[in-house]
């Protein structure tokens, strides 16, 4: 079982994982175990292991949801505190071909691979390459694009592109929200996704060189999704809204239950994505959906507690 635990739950905690029961977490007997049963079928089949697959056999004709979950898993809370965000996939106005009101770029990986360049160096780098997908309103919403790693594109003629994750230039992520908090620029309570959009339309050149201080970038690639799929996770399987989410890979073995419990929330997420920004045993994010209005509620996502991670039992 440690062996099991060091692979699953990842040999860079500090502190010993240890096992718990069902019972003695609150808001467990209420979660919807159904809606994770369901997910959990969809991308189980993707990790390695004689107990992960033995698992995903028993999921396949599980009678009930809850005993499966019961009698297959047995709960380790991580222990560290855990910030829980919210991440979605953005719904944007695009155009196929630059125009005055379509003039930031949506950029396809090289076909030799990402330039290891940070972020300020991208745009004379890809310049005369042929390798924009799309054109955005605005530098704010690309730059956010890049952020969610996915999205789905509203072209002039009604016609909608679906965008996914293709890969990045290698530079760590830097959060800029986090830079403005220590400018002065705002405080953390005002430091939300839109606020950060407006604060960047209202100071173009200050604005892009804040999002230069991020300097990962992020390429992308055309997904051919029906429009009631959400978009595809690190394993390669489409995200549930408020079912999905994305964790710490060196920590969280990506394919599992995981029980959160948190300020305002508790619930079953199944781990399928992973983030640039999602580092540690303290960070996690929650998939919460498309759109605008979705998008608006991501933003203002911050919230305390713990995650209770479910590991196969070895009997």
């Amino acid at each position: 079982m440690r062996a099991l635990l060091a692979f699953a739950l990842g040999a860079v905690l500090a502190a010993p994982v240890q096992a718990m029961e069902f019972s003695d977490i609150d808001g467990w007997a209420v979660a919807d175990h159904a809606a994770a049963l369901a997910v959990f079928r969809n991308s189980c089949d993707r990790i390695e292991g004689a107990s992960w697959q033995h698992a995903c056999a028993e999921a396949s004709h599980a009678p009930d949801p809850r005993t499966f979950f019961e009698t297959t898993f047995q709960p380790h809370p991580l222990p560290a505190p855990t910030l829980f965000t919210g991440y979605y996939e953005p719904e944007l106005h695009a155009s196929l071909n630059r125009t005055d009101r379509f003039s930031s770029p949506v950029y396809a990986l090289p076909p030799e691979g990402a330039p290891a360049i940070p972020r300020a160096d991208m745009p004379a780098a890809l310049a005369g390459r042929g390798l924009e997908i799309a054109w955005l309103e605005d530098p704010a919403e690309a730059f956010f694009l890049q952020v969610q790693g996915s999205g789905r594109l509203r072209l002039p003629d009604g016609r909608s592109v679906r965008l996914g994750y293709a890969g990045k230039n290698g530079s760590e992520y830097r959060s800029i929200g986090r830079e403005m908090v220590q400018r002065g620029i705002m405080t953390v309570e005002q430091a939300s996704a839109p606020a950060i959009k407006d604060w960047i339309r209202a100071h173009p050149q200050d604005g892009q060189n804040l999002m230069n201080h991020n300097p990962s970038f992020v390429f992308f690639r055309v997904l051919d999704l029906p429009d009631d799929a959400g978009p595809i996770g690190t394993m390669g399987v489409p995200l549930t809204a408020m079912q999905s989410l994305a964790v710490d890979p060196r920590i969280v073995q990506l394919g599992a239950p995981v029980f959160v419990q948190a300020e305002g929330v508790d619930h079953l997420f199944v781990a399928q994505d992973t983030g640039s920004a999602i580092k540690g045993a303290g960070r996690a994010d929650m998939f919460m959906g498309s759109g605008d209005a979705v998008g608006i509620a991501a933003g203002h996502m911050r919230a305390r507690g713990q995650m209770f991670v479910l590991i196969p039992r070895e009997d």
